[in-house]
């Protein structure tokens, strides 16, 4: 098990992002969290099997259909198994 941390920028707010992202996690059976952030970038952390998360982090790249993904800043840590679902955080 992985963790990683997204920092998503580009067209990512108003555009349903977070909800999308928060299906393809739980299509990939991944768990973790997902925000806005104040610099209009979006941010997420997620834990789970390193493919899954490396298929995750590919979606990512391209978003939702209406979104504008400029970068994907991406670092790996250890999973620390405290993330038991997939969750947005308003």
């Amino acid at each position: 098990m992985k963790r990683v941390h997204l920092i998503i920028s580009g067209d990512v707010q108003g555009v349903n992002y977070r909800s999308w992202a928060r299906a393809q996690a739980r299509e990939l059976n991944l768990s973790g969290w997902i925000t806005n952030r104040p610099d209009g970038a979006v941010e997420t952390v997620v834990e789970g099997q390193k493919k899954k998360l490396e298929e995750y982090i590919k979606r990512c790249h391209k978003g939702p259909e209406v979104a504008w993904v400029e970068k994907v800043d991406t670092v790996w840590l250890e999973a620390t198994g405290e993330l038991v679902n997939f969750s947005v955080v308003y």
